[in-house]
């Protein structure tokens, strides 16, 4: 009878097990929950139509190469002539080409410079020493899109001509002429800084709040590295991309200024498009399209050194510090 007891249909002992395997006491939407997870994958995994993706992107598309592509045809048909690529042949050899391009690139390499230099030390320095300091810090430096360009013209017009007026007999005289270099005006330097003190601000910020800097300096000055190790070698290459957005925008903002550098009677490469396009209107067009596709280039060599992979070799942990 005992063993008679214990025998049982197989399919029941199929049901038993099958029981057996689940969560006891589980309810049965909690035992489907690893199902419908799964179906939902499933749905989420399927390609979904890209048709308006691709209508956004050839609508940005048309709205941005259109003026270029009427413009680069301006340049090239000539009523009665047919094609010809004189505008851009002629512009190689205009008067003043070459040198406002220079100027406006050592003007921007200089405010790059100087940017970084004023605002990478006292914005660690804040994020390590002073955090309540910040937002006085960040509204300082957004002061300069609240005040005009015309605005700080005139005022740096008025301090350039007190200046030889009242230290004619003093060293300062000659710093005044200095600045004021029509080969290199360093005026321009300090002003085009002013002006991109907020877009490399909010890069720079934006790039020290995605990195635990407190945690790293301290790390690197337990192992005994100096303040400027820490700086160049530890914080700076977290600062890559950061770094590179905050020059990127400084580029674009030097190349294109006009009103700063018209009004102080000084001719870097926007002013010079714009003092020939009375002359030569298809010349002006062409070396409009030239300055985009250079400004293009330089910004692309820019963002690609901010996502390129660092080729030098990490820091070891064990650096001394150098007496």
């Amino acid at each position: 009878m005992a063993a008679m007891t214990e025998t049982t249909d197989p399919t029941e002992a199929t049901g038993t097990a099958h029981t057996a395997g689940t969560v006891p006491g589980a309810a049965p939407d909690e035992a489907a929950a690893p199902a419908k997870d799964a179906a939902r994958a499933r749905r989420a995994a399927r390609p979904r139509p890209r048709i308006w993706r691709g209508a956004v992107l050839a609508l940005a598309g048309a709205y941005f190469l259109l003026p270029l592509l009427a413009s680069f045809v301006f340049t090239v048909h000539v009523p009665g002539q047919g094609v010809t690529f004189e505008a851009y042949t002629e512009l190689l050899g205009a008067d003043g080409f070459s040198q406002s391009l220079l100027l406006s690139l050592g003007l921007a390499a200089a405010t790059i410079a100087l940017s970084l230099l004023l605002a990478v030390p006292a914005l660690i320095a804040v994020r390590i020493g002073s955090p309540r300091l910040r937002p006085v810090v960040e509204v300082v430096c957004m002061l300069p899109l609240v005040v005009p360009p015309i605005a700080l013209v005139t005022g740096i017009t008025t301090v350039l001509r007190w200046g030889p007026e009242h230290l004619s007999r003093t060293p300062l005289y000659q710093t005044f002429i200095a600045v004021q270099d029509e080969r290199f005006p360093v005026v321009l330097v300090l002003a085009y800084t002013v002006l991109a003190l907020p877009f490399v601000h909010r890069s720079l910020d934006a790039g020290l709040r995605a990195v635990d800097v407190p945690t790293l300096v301290e790390a690197a000055r337990s192992c005994g590295a100096s303040w400027p190790y820490v700086v160049w070698r530890v914080l700076l290459p977290n600062l890559r991309t950061s770094l590179a957005g905050a020059a990127f925008l400084t580029l674009a903002l030097v190349l294109g200024e006009f009103t700063i550098a018209s009004l102080l009677g000084f001719r870097p490469f926007a002013v010079w498009i714009v003092s020939i396009s009375g002359a030569q209107a298809r010349m002006s067009v062409a070396v409009s399209i030239l300055s985009l596709l250079i400004t293009w280039l330089l910004l692309l060599v820019l963002s690609r050194a901010g996502t390129a992979p660092s080729t030098t070799a990490s820091a070891p942990a064990t650096s001394r510090k150098e007496s």
